[in-house]
């Protein structure tokens, strides 16, 4: 019906208007009562009330229109940048982001920053649950020095969902390049500063979010230090994240399986609610073994992916990665999610299909990366698993790097929950 299409949330002008409206409606009841006795007289104490009623809410109403009105302003100002006109068509966009599909993804990297900037223009119903188990680069040391959780991945998924000038974005992903924080980026001193101020690691995250106004929620998995641990074919255990893949390429020994300690590391429950409560949960982009998996790992996330009623979606990178997934293709990929999360069902894996110039691809053969490829084996191996599989033209390149489409990885997936 199309009233109650009408009242859907949006940008709460509406029903504050609504408000509004019936305070008038009281009002004039009231004064219609009041006017019938031509002295004036208040001696009628319910019309009073009434007429008091009326003016409170038609005030408060009011109020609140205006409220969100000057709220749609600033986000639209955030959004466009300062001295920049507005789209006519910006609050009406923003109005259906806040109608959008509840999107959860679980990883860590580049890819899953890359993934948020383009679902944020669809919906803004997002919650980004990130791994905690990165020990390398600035990320390590200020685990190291300060006891923290790792703040980079977080850093790239705030600013990734935030909306804020262009400079300010500089700013936060500006890194020092002499003296004792050489090599370290403003945005995790950032987050650091908060943590020292903040209950908890989590509560550091909530209030940078909210001072850059982030559309939708950041979450670190868990609040426990954990660290990963990876077993190789030939027996040999890595301990860290950062030198899994460095030791896996010495030794020419395949991954067999990554692991965590603590073993029973409990996730942060907003991340196990938004799980249960989402449309669909998409898993990816990013590194399988170093940024997805160790996710899967901490027992409530696994729990609550197999209870959930929402769509199951897995991205694997465009890219293999030296040292965790050479000569992987799409299948192999899924099997090793399998292995990890028993029990875990997927009903969706997006692969890609296009191909990318030759001088690119000769600079990732210089890295030892390939294109993830597709095969007809692949594609059989996930229908005997009853996994629907999407295909299409994903790849983005910007500066010599291969990326995935954003967008069009986003269009499928808010496609995947309309049906």
């Amino acid at each position: 019906m199309k009233w109650i299409q009408w009242m859907r949330p949006g940008l709460q002008v509406k029903r504050w208007a609504l408000v509004g409206f019936s305070g008038i409606i009281l009002m004039a009841l009231s004064f219609t009562v009041l006017m019938r006795d031509f002295k004036w007289s208040f001696t009628n104490g319910t019309a009073l009330l009434v007429g008091v009623a009326g003016v409170t809410l038609t005030i408060f109403g009011f109020y609140k229109v205006m409220a969100s009105i000057m709220n749609i302003f600033s986000t639209s100002i955030s959004i466009q940048g300062r001295g920049t006109p507005l789209k006519p068509n910006l609050v009406h966009d923003i109005k259906l982001r806040a109608r959008g599909p509840k999107v959860v993804v679980i990883g860590g990297g580049t890819g899953l920053s890359v993934l948020l900037r383009g679902l944020k223009l669809f919906t803004s119903n997002i919650t980004a649950i990130v791994t905690v188990a990165d020990d390398g680069g600035g990320s390590g040391k200020l685990r190291e020095d300060l006891g923290m959780l790792p703040p980079g991945d977080i850093r790239n998924c705030i600013l990734a969902l935030a909306e804020m000038e262009p400079t300010m974005e500089k700013l936060l992903q500006y890194r020092f390049e002499e003296g004792s924080l050489k090599g370290q980026s403003f945005g995790n001193l950032f987050i650091a500063s908060m943590n020292g101020i903040s209950n908890n690691f989590e509560d550091a995250v909530k209030s940078m979010s909210e001072v850059l106004a982030v559309r939708g929620q950041v979450l670190p998995v868990t609040l426990e230090n954990v660290t990963l641990y990876a077993k190789l074919e030939n027996g040999r255990i890595i301990k860290g994240e950062s030198n899994i893949p460095y030791k896996s390429l010495e030794d020419k020994s395949p991954i067999e399986r990554v692991f965590i300690k603590p073993k029973e590391s409990e996730a942060v429950g907003d991340a196990v609610e938004a799980i249960l409560n989402a449309d669909i949960v998409v898993l990816g982009p990013g590194s399988l073994y170093t940024s997805i998996i160790p996710n899967l790992l901490i027992k409530n996330i696994r729990n609550s992916l197999l209870n959930t009623e929402a769509i199951k979606v897995y991205i694997p990178n465009v890219m293999t990665q030296p040292g965790e997934t050479d000569g992987y293709g799409a299948y192999k990929h899924v099997e090793a999610l399998y292995n990890h999360c028993s029990g875990l069902s997927l009903d969706y894996v997006i692969v890609n299909t296009g191909d990318i110039p030759k001088e690119v691809r000769e600079k990732y053969l210089l890295e030892g990366a390939k294109l993830i490829g597709f095969s007809e084996e692949d594609g059989n191996s996930l229908k005997s698993k009853d996994i629907d599989i999407i295909q299409d033209n994903l790849i983005e390149i910007k500066k010599d790097y291969v990326r995935h489409d954003a967008i069009k990885l986003s269009k499928i997936i808010v496609r995947l929950v309309k049906g």
